[in-house]
């Protein structure tokens, strides 16, 4: 018979491995991924302590902390111990992280080269489960005015009107523009439909006067550019 083994909470952890005492001690960058989730679970159950949960919630995803992005409120309510109050706290860190990253990327203003564009869509729609269509707006010194969305569909594809895209871009008195949409799949070559519509958008633009300078496509690891690919 396998012996009883009683379970011990965070509390009765030494001091310097509880996740709260080690942020305090040695900083927020000590802490593992596993620790800081814990700490927004902020509490076991009888079972498992906090950190235990934790890294069950990251062991369903392999560790990946933009799977972790994409995990709605259904999917941590389905790990015992994690109630609706745990998964919104864990939602809501997300949602903050990843809108302190996009205003970070916003600091700099200026296009430069197609990295410069893939900042400001990934940090946007680099993590999104479904596929949705972006612009950038530049002005004549190919300064960021803003960014719009266009459109949101499903995991394969979505619908983009072009008639919206240059209505946006006219009406905040873009001189070019920069067309981004994600693949929920990872891959970032670009299909067909991308090439048609990519045509298509800037055939439009020439006839408005607002260039369509690149087009990029977002994947999990990095992006394509039909600029750099000599595909514009």
């Amino acid at each position: 018979m396998e012996s009883y083994k009683p379970h011990i909470t965070i509390r009765q952890w030494a001091e310097d491995d509880r996740p709260r005492e080690k942020l305090l001690l040695k900083g927020r960058h000590s802490l593992s991924d596993a620790e800081l989730l814990a700490l927004l679970i902020g509490s076991g159950n009888r079972k498992d302590s906090a950190l235990d949960l934790a890294k069950v919630i990251l062991g369903k995803i392999n560790n990946n902390l933009v799977e972790l992005s994409r995990l709605g409120v259904s999917e941590l309510l389905k790990v015992r111990g994690i109630g609706k109050a745990k998964a919104i706290t864990i939602l809501a860190a997300l949602e903050l992280g990843r809108r302190r990253n996009e205003a970070a990327v916003l600091v700099k203003e200026k296009i430069t080269n197609s990295k410069d564009a893939y900042e400001i869509f990934k940090s946007t729609i680099g993590d999104r489960p479904y596929e949705e269509f972006w612009i950038i707006l530049l002005n004549r010194g190919n300064r960021v005015i803003r960014k719009c969305s266009i459109s949101e569909g499903g995991i394969a594809g979505t619908l983009v009107d072009p008639k919206k895209i240059f209505k946006i871009a006219l009406d905040y008195h873009a001189s070019s523009i920069i067309l981004g949409h994600n693949h929920p799949s990872g891959l970032v070559q670009p299909s067909e439909a991308d090439v048609k519509i990519t045509r298509k958008i800037r055939e439009a633009g020439a006839m408005l006067d607002v260039a369509v300078i690149d087009h990029l496509i977002i994947g999990e690891n990095g992006f394509y550019s039909f600029a750099d690919e000599g595909a514009l």
